[in-house]
Order: C-alpha cells, then sequence, then structure tokens
C-alpha cells in the first residue's frame, strides 16, 4: 500500500470522528438552549475546515496518479556532445524511440533556407522560425504522412528525402516537394 493512501485512509478516519463529535456537541447544544451560539458558529466552521482539508486529502492521489512516473521522466530528455559535428553534417540520435536530426548548417545552407520565398513552400514557415540558432537545426526526424524516417543528404534541396511518398526538405526541414 503506498503511503498516499495510508495518508488518506487516516485523515478520513480523523475526519469521520471528528464529525461524529461535532455532531455531539452541537445536539447537546441545541438541547441545552442557555449556550450562545458562539460555540456552534467555532464548530461550524472548524467542521468546514477539516471537511475541506479532508476532500483535498481524497483528491490528492487521484490528481497525482495523473503525473508522469520516474522512468516517464528519465526518457523526457536527451543529452548530446555536438562538439564533433562537422560543418554540412548531421547525427541522428533517439529520444523516446523516435529519432532526432541534428543538423550543423554551413553559411550556405543557413542564407539558402533564410531566402527562400514562403510562397514556394507548401507550409510556410521562416527559417528563423524553426531554429533558435541559424548554425543548428534539430528536428524530429518522423514524416508526418506515413511515419517514415526521411534519408538524409538526399532529395532535391540537399536536406532529406522520404522513401514511402517522395517528399524532398530542405536545410531547414521544410517541405519543399511530394
Amino acid at each position: 500500500m503506498s503511503s498516499s493512501y495510508l495518508i488518506l485512509t487516516t485523515i478520513i478516519i480523523f475526519l469521520l470522528i471528528f464529525l461524529y463529535i461535532s455532531w455531539i456537541f452541537v445536539s447537546n447544544e441545541m438541547e441545552n438552549k442557555k449556550e450562545t451560539g458562539e460555540r456552534r458558529d467555532f464548530l461550524y466552521t472548524a467542521s468546514y475546515a477539516l471537511g475541506a482539508v479532508g476532500l483535498g486529502a481524497a483528491v490528492w492521489p487521484l490528481v497525482d496518479q495523473m503525473n508522469p512516473d520516474s522512468s516517464v521522466k528519465a526518457l523526457s530528455t536527451t543529452e548530446v556532445d555536438i562538439s564533433n559535428i562537422d560543418l554540412g553534417k548531421s547525427i541522428t540520435v533517439l529520444w523516446r524511440g523516435k529519432p532526432v536530426f541534428i543538423r550543423r548548417r554551413t553559411q550556405e545552407e543557413i542564407i539558402e533556407s533564410q531566402n527562400t520565398k514562403l510562397s514556394e513552400l507548401k507550409d510556410p514557415q521562416k527559417d528563423q522560425d524553426r531554429v533558435k540558432k541559424p548554425e543548428w537545426l534539430v528536428m524530429l526526424g518522423v514524416c508526418t504522412h506515413l511515419g517514415c524516417v526521411p534519408l538524409g543528404g538526399k532529395g532535391d534541396y540537399k536536406g532529406w528525402f522520404c522513401p514511402c511518398h517522395g517528399s524532398h526538405y530542405d536545410t531547414s526541414g521544410r517541405i519543399r516537394k511530394g
């Protein structure tokens, strides 16, 4: 049994005991009309406060179970040494079982990608919107059409080529043809 369920059970038991004792005090107070309403107001306020704590304790495990476990968190990041990547070359690393392409672009590739007319693109997006640093392109290496892995250094635009349906990508990872 996990500790959160043990804590929840303990809080619920204390809550039930407190509510039962409060009910006894309130019913005794109703019989004894001489006492002021201050005691009753205190008991109501305390009951509501403890009820709110109990409700929070009951809801917490339900919300907590939606958080990813440690194995999923461990897969959420991947560290890559990019110091050995030469200009104009790419490497492929795995992240969550999917290929990630990391390309160190040359100055010519950067200029060509930045000067591409948006009207020539099927999905217009500026090069500046796709990269944080112009020299480095990092993208998920899965084709959006059928989920194939495009081949690097192939195609008409010096980027990638998808063998599944013939799409051509440029050095900014934008689809240009196919």
